[in-house]
């Protein structure tokens, strides 16, 4: 018998930490919006004890290689004959496992570099080679079918990610690639027609979190070329996203879902729906809190910092040092809210004649700049820092977080010269900024950085006239991109900007090339160095 997605979120639901359940009499908003999707389910539905077995068992090196196998036969028959075979004395596991699915490709692991090409000629050539072109419905897979083409990251990674996918489109608008631009949006909206959000990536194990909300900024990039048809064309799915974040929005004294009521209005916070360990990283998220006794709560803050994108970061660490303290629940982020501000703006550009609905929007751009402000503006060190709404204090935790509110202009010129000068002081190195300043092991904190947030950096610095450093972090991100592929032929997902000798490390598996966002902004910021030689 299958289980429907209905079934698994009421059950989420139902599963709430203690702090949630006192707010349970707000999810009619939710349900309405998994009413309207397809019936996905989970694995761990689907195959029983053997699930939880398979990934515990570590029968393969990447907890995320099982998720993605396609099942040979019915997922019924794979879980009843495991239960009659798995206590024979000749049973093996891995047998099993491999005479029952599918192993997945890792995609680009076999696309051969002409060496002969330059850097900004093999990122081109490298668009075919991650572009999906058409998704069949397959019972036996975890992947959700998308209507249009569209660009996955590559190695591990094979299907469309959230906010990788701006990233990407950067670099696709300077192939003159719009028409696939705009089919990835079309992907986008009908995820948010279907699921009711954007997930994480298009696969059932990722439908209870998103990642952080770029689709506003996917699409003025699309109606900078196109003009304002594409704000009307895309202006209800950017309602209905807007919908999903702001689910819980009459929280008072206890946060709701992605809500946390301040005296300055709904902030928000990362907040992933399920209270177990991810599928796709079951084995590493069981034994993490296993090892400390956790429990739900651990599992929320895990999950919830996937969404944030920064999985894993001292951003989210009680100790600023280790994950086995993490808190991303407790945490009302810098980043989140100023993306937040970003698609307000966006639909009060879509909904000209609304005036209630551009009222709600203004209050809240009103509530979120004067929170940023005031509450997570550090004003010793002139740096944005994270808030945590439950010690009702900052983090202390400084990261390249502090430069979403100048790529949304929330911050005054002298924020925003303080910030230009903490982050040539202490973020700056030779293959550009570090993410944070802490080496825990963990892939978002040093010595690595990462492509969005050279991005997210640069265009924030240029904003308020610091095009000197902006030029510097660009030149020197592009100068490690173009050294990385002349000795290995590849780009990948994350870059050691502090030593440019060694690769990036950290995080659960191993540096994955291909690499979506990484081409994105190397062709956009190259052709801005090349302008302002």
């Amino acid at each position: 018998m299958r289980y429907y997605f209905l079934l698994f979120v009421l059950l989420i639901f139902s599963c709430k930490t203690e702090q949630d359940k006192k707010t349970v009499n707000s999810v009619s908003s939710a349900q309405e919006t998994v009413e309207e999707s397809e019936d996905f389910e989970t694995l761990g539905d689907l195959l029983g004890p053997l699930f939880a077995d398979v990934q515990l068992a570590h029968i393969f090196p990447d907890s995320k290689t099982f998720v993605d196998c396609m099942a040979k036969r019915p997922y019924s028959e794979i879980k009843l004959a495991y239960e009659q075979k798995k206590n024979q004395t000749n049973f093996d596991l891995k047998t099993f496992v491999l005479d029952n699915f599918e192993l997945p490709d890792m995609i680009s692991s076999d696309f051969k570099t002409d060496t002969s090409k330059s850097a900004e000629e093999h990122v081109i050539s490298l668009w075919p080679v991650l572009k999906r072109v058409l998704d069949a419905k397959n019972e036996g897979s975890t992947l959700i079918p998308l209507p249009q083409p569209y660009i996955v990251p590559g190695g591990r990674f094979r299907e469309i990610y959230y906010w990788d996918s701006y990233f990407t489109m950067l670099g696709l608008a300077e192939s003159g690639e719009f028409e696939l631009i705009d089919d990835m949006l079309e992907n986008f909206a009908h995820l948010i027609e279907t699921v009711g959000h954007i997930p994480n990536g298009n696969r059932t194990y990722y439908i209870t979190r998103s990642q952080p909300p770029f689709f506003s900024q996917m699409v003025a990039l699309l109606a900078e070329k196109q003009g304002d048809s594409v704000y009307t064309k895309y202006r209800e799915a950017l309602r209905k996203e807007y919908d999903f974040w702001m689910d819980g929005k009459h929280a008072v004294n206890t946060p709701v879902f992605h809500c946390v009521a301040t005296s300055y209005g709904i902030m928000n916070r990362y907040f992933d729906r399920g209270v177990s360990p991810r599928e796709e990283s079951y084995r590493e998220d069981y034994n993490q809190v296993q090892k400390v006794s956790g429990g739900e709560k651990m599992y929320s803050d895990l999950r919830s910092g996937a969404e944030s994108g920064w999985d894993y970061s001292s951003r989210w660490f009680a100790d600023g040092r280790s994950i086995e303290t993490i808190i991303t629940t407790d945490i009302i982020p810098v980043d989140l809210n100023s993306l937040l501000y970003g698609l307000e703006a966006v639909l009060l550009r879509c909904y000209p004649e609304d005036k209630m609905f551009r009222k709600t929007l203004e209050n809240s751009m009103i509530g979120r700049k004067k929170f940023l402000n005031e509450v997570c503006w550090n004003a010793s060190d002139g740096i944005y820092e994270d808030f945590n709404w439950l010690k009702q204090k900052q983090t202390g935790e400084p990261s390249l977080a502090m430069t979403f509110p100048l790529f949304f202009n929330m911050a005054s010129q002298q924020q925003a010269d303080n910030i230009a000068e903490y982050i040539e002081n202490h973020f700056l190195k030779p293959g550009g900024v570090v993410t944070t300043l802490k080496n825990t092991g963990e892939q978002w904190d040093a010595p690595n950085g990462w492509a969005p947030l050279q991005w997210m950096t640069i265009i924030g610095l240029e904003n308020y006239g610091h095009e000197e450093l902006a030029n510097i972090i660009a030149q020197r991100w592009v100068k490690l991109n173009e050294k990385v592929y002349a000795n290995t032929g590849k780009f990948v997902e994350k870059y050691n900007v502090e030593d440019m000798t060694l690769n990036a490390g950290g995080g659960e598996y191993p540096v994955q090339d291909g690499f979506g966002w990484s081409n994105g902004v190397y062709l956009a910021l190259k052709a801005r160095t090349n302008k302002n030689k």
